[in-house]
Protein backbone atom coordinates (compact mmCIF):
# COMPACT_ATOMS: atom_id res chain seq x y z
CA UNK A 1 0.00 0.00 0.00
CA UNK A 2 3.11 2.34 0.96
CA UNK A 3 4.68 1.74 -2.40
CA UNK A 4 1.76 2.45 -4.27
CA UNK A 5 0.84 5.57 -2.68
CA UNK A 6 4.32 6.73 -3.30
CA UNK A 7 4.44 5.73 -7.00
CA UNK A 8 1.38 8.22 -7.52
CA UNK A 9 2.90 10.69 -5.48
CA UNK A 10 5.68 10.55 -7.67
CA UNK A 11 3.41 10.38 -10.86
CA UNK A 12 1.56 13.29 -9.87
CA UNK A 13 4.88 15.32 -8.96
CA UNK A 14 6.41 14.41 -12.56
CA UNK A 15 2.89 15.69 -13.22
CA UNK A 16 3.03 19.09 -12.39
CA UNK A 17 6.46 19.93 -12.58
CA UNK A 18 6.27 19.31 -16.60
CA UNK A 19 2.76 21.24 -16.55
CA UNK A 20 4.41 24.18 -14.33
CA UNK A 21 7.47 24.23 -16.45
CA UNK A 22 5.26 24.54 -19.87
CA UNK A 23 3.29 27.42 -18.21
CA UNK A 24 6.63 29.28 -17.66
CA UNK A 25 7.76 28.58 -20.77
CA UNK A 26 4.45 29.85 -22.57
CA UNK A 27 4.66 32.79 -19.94
CA UNK A 28 7.89 33.90 -21.32
CA UNK A 29 6.54 33.77 -25.27
CA UNK A 30 3.91 35.78 -24.16
CA UNK A 31 5.58 38.13 -22.40
CA UNK A 32 8.53 38.23 -25.00
CA UNK A 33 5.62 38.66 -27.77
CA UNK A 34 4.61 41.52 -26.29
CA UNK A 35 7.18 43.43 -26.15
CA UNK A 36 8.50 42.81 -29.69
CA UNK A 37 4.85 44.30 -30.91
CA UNK A 38 4.46 47.19 -28.69
CA UNK A 39 8.09 48.36 -28.00
CA UNK A 40 11.00 46.71 -29.92
CA UNK A 41 9.06 47.60 -33.78
CA UNK A 42 9.34 50.63 -33.30
CA UNK A 43 13.32 50.92 -32.65
CA UNK A 44 13.61 48.33 -35.38
CA UNK A 45 11.59 50.23 -37.70
CA UNK A 46 12.57 54.13 -36.31
CA UNK A 47 16.62 53.03 -36.58
CA UNK A 48 16.09 52.66 -40.13
CA UNK A 49 15.46 56.45 -40.74
CA UNK A 50 18.69 58.86 -41.25
CA UNK A 51 18.52 62.77 -41.15
CA UNK A 52 19.03 63.70 -45.15
CA UNK A 53 21.58 65.71 -45.72
CA UNK A 54 22.05 69.59 -46.61
CA UNK A 55 23.78 70.21 -49.47
CA UNK A 56 27.22 72.75 -48.65
CA UNK A 57 27.25 75.99 -50.05
CA UNK A 58 29.67 76.27 -52.96
CA UNK A 59 32.15 79.42 -52.05
CA UNK A 60 35.08 79.48 -54.78
CA UNK A 61 36.95 75.68 -54.99
CA UNK A 62 35.68 74.66 -51.59
CA UNK A 63 32.39 73.48 -50.50
CA UNK A 64 31.38 74.45 -46.85
CA UNK A 65 27.86 74.44 -44.84
CA UNK A 66 28.32 77.93 -43.03
CA UNK A 67 24.74 77.98 -42.22
CA UNK A 68 23.50 76.00 -38.72
CA UNK A 69 21.28 73.36 -39.43
CA UNK A 70 18.08 72.62 -37.64
CA UNK A 71 16.57 69.06 -37.60
CA UNK A 72 12.81 69.48 -37.51
CA UNK A 73 10.14 66.85 -37.33
CA UNK A 74 6.43 67.52 -39.02
CA UNK A 75 3.75 65.06 -38.48
CA UNK A 76 -0.08 65.48 -38.71
CA UNK A 77 -3.44 64.53 -37.53
CA UNK A 78 -2.84 62.75 -34.28
CA UNK A 79 -6.59 62.95 -34.03
CA UNK A 80 -6.73 62.04 -30.40
CA UNK A 81 -10.08 60.49 -29.45
CA UNK A 82 -12.80 62.35 -27.08
CA UNK A 83 -15.38 60.92 -24.72
CA UNK A 84 -17.98 60.76 -27.85
CA UNK A 85 -17.25 59.13 -30.25
CA UNK A 86 -13.64 57.53 -28.65
CA UNK A 87 -14.27 53.98 -28.05
CA UNK A 88 -11.77 52.79 -25.14
CA UNK A 89 -10.29 49.89 -27.25
CA UNK A 90 -10.03 51.95 -30.10
CA UNK A 91 -8.35 54.74 -27.98
CA UNK A 92 -5.91 52.52 -26.07
CA UNK A 93 -4.61 50.66 -29.09
CA UNK A 94 -4.02 53.81 -31.77
CA UNK A 95 -2.83 56.14 -28.06
CA UNK A 96 0.03 54.05 -27.34
CA UNK A 97 0.80 53.43 -31.16
CA UNK A 98 1.50 57.03 -31.38
CA UNK A 99 3.05 57.13 -27.81
CA UNK A 100 5.69 54.64 -28.52
CA UNK A 101 6.38 55.78 -32.55
CA UNK A 102 6.74 59.67 -31.25
CA UNK A 103 8.93 58.26 -27.76
CA UNK A 104 10.83 56.50 -30.07
CA UNK A 105 11.32 58.93 -32.61
CA UNK A 106 12.34 61.41 -29.90
CA UNK A 107 15.12 59.39 -28.49
CA UNK A 108 16.59 57.69 -31.64
CA UNK A 109 16.59 61.13 -33.66
CA UNK A 110 17.23 63.87 -31.23
CA UNK A 111 15.18 66.67 -33.15
CA UNK A 112 15.01 70.25 -31.63
CA UNK A 113 11.59 71.10 -33.01
CA UNK A 114 8.53 69.08 -33.45
CA UNK A 115 5.84 70.67 -35.64
CA UNK A 116 2.13 68.82 -35.13
CA UNK A 117 -0.03 70.79 -38.13
CA UNK A 118 -3.32 70.24 -36.56
CA UNK A 119 -6.02 68.15 -36.15
CA UNK A 120 -4.55 66.87 -32.68
CA UNK A 121 -8.08 66.23 -31.24
CA UNK A 122 -10.50 64.25 -32.76
CA UNK A 123 -13.40 66.38 -31.04
CA UNK A 124 -11.88 69.68 -30.00
CA UNK A 125 -14.86 71.23 -31.83
CA UNK A 126 -17.50 70.16 -29.55
CA UNK A 127 -15.54 69.21 -26.66
CA UNK A 128 -16.52 70.26 -23.03
CA UNK A 129 -14.28 72.03 -21.01
CA UNK A 130 -13.70 69.36 -18.67
CA UNK A 131 -13.48 67.09 -21.62
CA UNK A 132 -11.06 69.29 -23.31
CA UNK A 133 -8.71 69.75 -19.83
CA UNK A 134 -8.47 66.01 -19.79
CA UNK A 135 -7.85 65.79 -23.81
CA UNK A 136 -5.32 67.93 -23.37
CA UNK A 137 -3.48 66.19 -20.13
CA UNK A 138 -3.52 62.97 -22.03
CA UNK A 139 -1.89 65.08 -25.43
CA UNK A 140 0.74 66.03 -22.83
CA UNK A 141 1.44 62.80 -21.57
CA UNK A 142 1.26 60.92 -24.96
CA UNK A 143 3.55 63.59 -26.48
CA UNK A 144 6.08 65.01 -23.33
CA UNK A 145 9.44 65.87 -24.67
CA UNK A 146 12.84 66.50 -22.83
CA UNK A 147 13.65 70.25 -22.46
CA UNK A 148 15.81 70.68 -25.63
CA UNK A 149 13.15 69.58 -27.79
CA UNK A 150 10.46 72.17 -28.79
CA UNK A 151 6.70 70.77 -29.27
CA UNK A 152 5.16 73.05 -31.58
CA UNK A 153 1.35 72.63 -32.42
CA UNK A 154 -0.67 74.50 -36.09
CA UNK A 155 -4.83 74.33 -34.97
CA UNK A 156 -6.83 72.22 -37.05
CA UNK A 157 -10.46 72.06 -38.13
CA UNK A 158 -10.97 69.32 -35.29
CA UNK A 159 -9.16 71.47 -32.64
CA UNK A 160 -11.55 74.36 -33.08
CA UNK A 161 -14.54 73.68 -35.51
CA UNK A 162 -15.15 74.05 -38.97
CA UNK A 163 -15.63 77.64 -39.92
CA UNK A 164 -19.22 77.44 -39.73
CA UNK A 165 -18.33 75.59 -36.08
CA UNK A 166 -15.25 78.08 -35.09
CA UNK A 167 -15.98 80.69 -32.26
CA UNK A 168 -13.30 83.00 -30.48
CA UNK A 169 -13.32 80.21 -27.32
CA UNK A 170 -12.39 77.90 -28.89
CA UNK A 171 -10.14 79.56 -30.58
CA UNK A 172 -8.75 81.02 -27.18
CA UNK A 173 -8.70 77.73 -25.58
CA UNK A 174 -6.89 76.49 -28.04
CA UNK A 175 -3.85 79.46 -28.24
CA UNK A 176 -4.23 79.17 -24.16
CA UNK A 177 -3.46 75.08 -24.41
CA UNK A 178 -0.60 75.40 -26.82
CA UNK A 179 0.62 79.29 -26.73
CA UNK A 180 0.07 78.93 -30.54
CA UNK A 181 1.23 82.14 -32.72
CA UNK A 182 1.96 82.86 -35.91
CA UNK A 183 5.70 83.43 -35.91
CA UNK A 184 8.65 81.44 -34.81
CA UNK A 185 11.96 82.10 -35.63
CA UNK A 186 15.26 80.06 -34.41
CA UNK A 187 18.68 79.72 -36.51
CA UNK A 188 18.10 82.49 -39.17
CA UNK A 189 15.02 80.10 -40.07
CA UNK A 190 11.32 81.83 -39.91
CA UNK A 191 8.38 79.53 -39.95
CA UNK A 192 4.78 81.09 -40.66
CA UNK A 193 1.55 79.27 -39.04
CA UNK A 194 -1.54 79.93 -39.83
CA UNK A 195 -5.08 79.23 -39.24
CA UNK A 196 -5.90 77.99 -42.02
CA UNK A 197 -9.96 77.60 -40.43
CA UNK A 198 -9.88 81.30 -40.50
CA UNK A 199 -8.61 81.97 -44.10
CA UNK A 200 -12.95 81.49 -45.19
CA UNK A 201 -12.59 85.31 -47.16
CA UNK A 202 -16.27 85.98 -45.85
CA UNK A 203 -15.04 88.59 -43.39
CA UNK A 204 -16.20 87.42 -40.21
CA UNK A 205 -14.72 88.54 -37.11
CA UNK A 206 -12.33 85.64 -36.67
CA UNK A 207 -11.15 85.68 -40.48
CA UNK A 208 -10.74 89.31 -40.89
CA UNK A 209 -8.04 89.91 -37.68
CA UNK A 210 -6.84 86.60 -38.74
CA UNK A 211 -5.66 88.49 -42.22
CA UNK A 212 -4.54 91.41 -40.61
CA UNK A 213 -2.19 89.72 -38.46
CA UNK A 214 -1.21 88.00 -42.13
CA UNK A 215 -0.34 91.92 -43.93
CA UNK A 216 1.38 93.04 -40.96
CA UNK A 217 3.46 89.72 -40.85
CA UNK A 218 3.98 89.80 -44.64
CA UNK A 219 5.07 93.63 -43.88
CA UNK A 220 7.58 92.66 -41.87
CA UNK A 221 9.05 89.97 -43.67
CA UNK A 222 9.58 91.85 -46.83
CA UNK A 223 11.35 94.34 -44.92
CA UNK A 224 13.50 91.44 -43.50
CA UNK A 225 13.98 91.00 -47.32
CA UNK A 226 15.42 94.58 -48.41
CA UNK A 227 19.11 95.03 -49.11
CA UNK A 228 18.88 98.22 -47.52
CA UNK A 229 17.07 97.52 -44.22
CA UNK A 230 18.46 99.63 -42.20
CA UNK A 231 18.15 102.44 -44.37
CA UNK A 232 14.76 102.14 -45.30
CA UNK A 233 11.96 104.49 -44.05
CA UNK A 234 9.62 102.54 -44.42
CA UNK A 235 11.01 99.71 -42.47
CA UNK A 236 12.25 101.74 -39.33
CA UNK A 237 11.13 100.57 -35.97
CA UNK A 238 10.63 97.40 -36.99
CA UNK A 239 11.32 94.15 -35.20
CA UNK A 240 14.21 93.02 -37.03
CA UNK A 241 13.93 89.21 -38.85
CA UNK A 242 16.55 86.98 -40.82
CA UNK A 243 16.28 87.45 -44.77
CA UNK A 244 15.19 84.12 -45.32
CA UNK A 245 12.13 83.52 -47.12
CA UNK A 246 10.00 81.61 -44.52
CA UNK A 247 8.87 77.76 -44.41
CA UNK A 248 4.61 78.34 -44.37
CA UNK A 249 2.95 75.59 -41.89
CA UNK A 250 -0.98 75.19 -41.93
CA UNK A 251 -3.22 72.61 -41.98
CA UNK A 252 -5.32 73.27 -44.96
CA UNK A 253 -3.40 72.42 -48.35
CA UNK A 254 -3.53 75.17 -50.62
CA UNK A 255 -6.02 74.51 -53.48
CA UNK A 256 -5.78 71.83 -55.45
CA UNK A 257 -8.07 69.93 -57.95
CA UNK A 258 -7.49 66.63 -56.55
CA UNK A 259 -4.76 64.29 -55.46
CA UNK A 260 -4.99 62.85 -58.81
CA UNK A 261 -1.08 63.72 -59.65
CA UNK A 262 0.03 62.80 -55.87
CA UNK A 263 2.17 59.52 -55.80
CA UNK A 264 4.14 57.40 -53.60
CA UNK A 265 2.99 53.82 -51.21
CA UNK A 266 1.08 56.59 -48.80
CA UNK A 267 -0.97 58.75 -51.42
CA UNK A 268 -4.63 58.43 -50.99
CA UNK A 269 -5.94 55.09 -52.87
CA UNK A 270 -6.10 54.99 -56.34
CA UNK A 271 -10.35 54.71 -56.01
CA UNK A 272 -10.21 58.51 -54.22
CA UNK A 273 -7.42 60.14 -56.13
CA UNK A 274 -9.65 61.71 -58.69
CA UNK A 275 -12.39 62.59 -56.28
CA UNK A 276 -12.17 66.25 -56.64
CA UNK A 277 -11.50 68.65 -53.74
CA UNK A 278 -14.15 70.87 -52.30
CA UNK A 279 -13.21 74.15 -51.58
CA UNK A 280 -12.85 75.65 -47.89
CA UNK A 281 -13.53 71.68 -46.87
CA UNK A 282 -10.86 69.72 -48.36
CA UNK A 283 -8.68 72.82 -48.93
CA UNK A 284 -8.22 76.43 -49.16
CA UNK A 285 -9.94 78.42 -52.00
CA UNK A 286 -7.98 79.90 -54.99
CA UNK A 287 -8.53 83.33 -53.70
CA UNK A 288 -6.87 82.59 -50.19
CA UNK A 289 -4.19 80.16 -51.31
CA UNK A 290 -2.74 82.82 -53.96
CA UNK A 291 -3.56 85.60 -50.94
CA UNK A 292 -1.00 83.26 -48.93
CA UNK A 293 1.39 83.01 -51.61
CA UNK A 294 1.47 86.74 -52.09
CA UNK A 295 1.70 87.48 -48.53
CA UNK A 296 4.29 85.17 -47.29
CA UNK A 297 6.34 84.55 -50.18
CA UNK A 298 7.30 80.85 -48.97
CA UNK A 299 9.92 79.05 -49.97
CA UNK A 300 8.45 75.71 -48.79
CA UNK A 301 4.33 74.67 -47.30
CA UNK A 302 4.19 71.86 -45.29
CA UNK A 303 -0.11 71.03 -44.60
CA UNK A 304 -1.85 67.84 -43.52
CA UNK A 305 -5.62 67.81 -43.23
CA UNK A 306 -5.81 64.87 -45.81
CA UNK A 307 -4.14 62.21 -43.82
CA UNK A 308 -2.28 61.03 -47.36
CA UNK A 309 0.99 61.97 -49.03
CA UNK A 310 1.40 64.32 -51.77
CA UNK A 311 3.56 66.64 -53.25
CA UNK A 312 2.84 69.58 -55.41
CA UNK A 313 4.52 72.73 -57.06
CA UNK A 314 2.65 76.10 -56.66
CA UNK A 315 3.56 78.59 -59.33
CA UNK A 316 5.62 76.89 -60.62
CA UNK A 317 8.60 76.89 -57.95
CA UNK A 318 7.12 76.44 -54.38
CA UNK A 319 6.72 72.95 -53.44
CA UNK A 320 3.99 71.86 -50.38
CA UNK A 321 4.15 68.84 -48.73
CA UNK A 322 1.03 67.01 -47.47
CA UNK A 323 2.35 65.09 -44.39
CA UNK A 324 0.21 61.74 -43.72
CA UNK A 325 -1.61 60.81 -40.57
CA UNK A 326 0.29 59.77 -37.72
CA UNK A 327 -2.30 57.53 -36.39
CA UNK A 328 -2.91 53.86 -37.28
CA UNK A 329 -6.96 55.18 -36.99
CA UNK A 330 -6.54 57.25 -40.27
CA UNK A 331 -4.12 54.99 -42.21
CA UNK A 332 -1.98 51.45 -41.90
CA UNK A 333 1.61 52.90 -42.49
CA UNK A 334 1.61 56.79 -40.73
CA UNK A 335 4.83 58.72 -41.51
CA UNK A 336 6.10 61.99 -40.45
CA UNK A 337 8.71 63.60 -42.53
CA UNK A 338 12.17 64.96 -41.31
CA UNK A 339 14.05 67.71 -42.37
CA UNK A 340 17.56 69.51 -41.80
CA UNK A 341 16.84 73.23 -42.47
CA UNK A 342 18.90 76.13 -42.39
CA UNK A 343 18.07 79.58 -43.65
CA UNK A 344 18.75 79.27 -47.46
CA UNK A 345 18.59 75.93 -48.31
CA UNK A 346 16.28 72.20 -46.92
CA UNK A 347 16.36 68.78 -47.09
CA UNK A 348 13.40 66.69 -46.70
CA UNK A 349 12.99 62.75 -46.18
CA UNK A 350 9.88 60.44 -44.89
CA UNK A 351 10.43 58.58 -42.14
CA UNK A 352 7.77 55.54 -41.45
CA UNK A 353 6.25 53.74 -38.96
CA UNK A 354 5.62 49.94 -38.28
CA UNK A 355 2.57 49.32 -40.08
CA UNK A 356 -0.73 47.95 -38.21
CA UNK A 357 -0.89 45.15 -40.70
CA UNK A 358 2.36 43.43 -39.54
CA UNK A 359 2.02 43.76 -36.03
CA UNK A 360 -1.70 42.39 -36.42
CA UNK A 361 -0.01 39.41 -38.55
CA UNK A 362 2.69 38.62 -35.70
CA UNK A 363 0.10 38.65 -33.56
CA UNK A 364 -2.40 36.24 -35.75
CA UNK A 365 0.46 34.14 -36.12
CA UNK A 366 1.85 33.71 -32.55
CA UNK A 367 -1.39 33.00 -31.55
CA UNK A 368 -1.72 30.10 -34.32
CA UNK A 369 1.27 28.60 -32.90
CA UNK A 370 0.34 28.81 -29.40
CA UNK A 371 -2.67 27.28 -30.01
CA UNK A 372 -0.36 24.49 -32.00
CA UNK A 373 1.76 24.66 -28.54
CA UNK A 374 -1.00 24.00 -26.62
CA UNK A 375 -2.64 21.11 -28.35
CA UNK A 376 1.28 19.58 -28.79
CA UNK A 377 1.53 19.61 -24.93
CA UNK A 378 -1.16 18.31 -23.78
CA UNK A 379 -1.70 15.34 -26.04
CA UNK A 380 1.37 13.44 -24.44
CA UNK A 381 -0.04 14.23 -20.88
CA UNK A 382 -3.43 12.58 -22.38
CA UNK A 383 -1.38 9.46 -23.38
CA UNK A 384 0.68 9.62 -20.06
CA UNK A 385 -2.52 10.28 -17.99
CA UNK A 386 -4.02 7.38 -19.83
CA UNK A 387 -0.87 4.65 -19.26
CA UNK A 388 -0.69 5.80 -15.33
CA UNK A 389 -4.24 5.12 -14.45
CA UNK A 390 -3.73 1.51 -15.90
CA UNK A 391 -0.43 0.74 -14.42
CA UNK A 392 -1.67 2.01 -11.04
CA UNK A 393 -5.21 -0.12 -11.96
CA UNK A 394 -2.76 -3.40 -12.83
CA UNK A 395 -0.66 -3.14 -9.35
CA UNK A 396 -4.09 -3.09 -7.60
CA UNK A 397 -5.93 -6.28 -9.00
CA UNK A 398 -2.05 -7.93 -8.48
CA UNK A 399 -2.57 -6.29 -4.59
CA UNK A 400 -5.57 -7.90 -4.70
Amino acid sequence: MTKHRLLSRILIFLRLKRKNWFFLKFGFLVFALIVLCEYVIYYLVIFQCHWPEVKPIASGSKQQTSEPVLRVIFLADTHLLGEINGHWLDKLRREWQMERAFQTALWLLQPEIVFILGDIFDEGKWSSPQAWTADVERFQRIFRHPPHTQLIVVVGNHDIGFHYEMNTYKLQRFKKAFDFGELFSTKGINFVMVNSVAMEGDGCTICSSMEAQLIELSYLLNCSRQEKYHSSPKCSGIQQLSASAPILLQHYPLYRRSDANCTGEDSAPPEKKNILFEERYDVLSKEASQKLLWWIQPRLILSGHTHSACEVLHNGKIPEISVPSFSWRNRNNPSFIMGSITSVDYSLSKCFLPLEHTVLTIYCTAGILVALLIFTHCLPLLHHHFFSSHFIRLIRNQKA
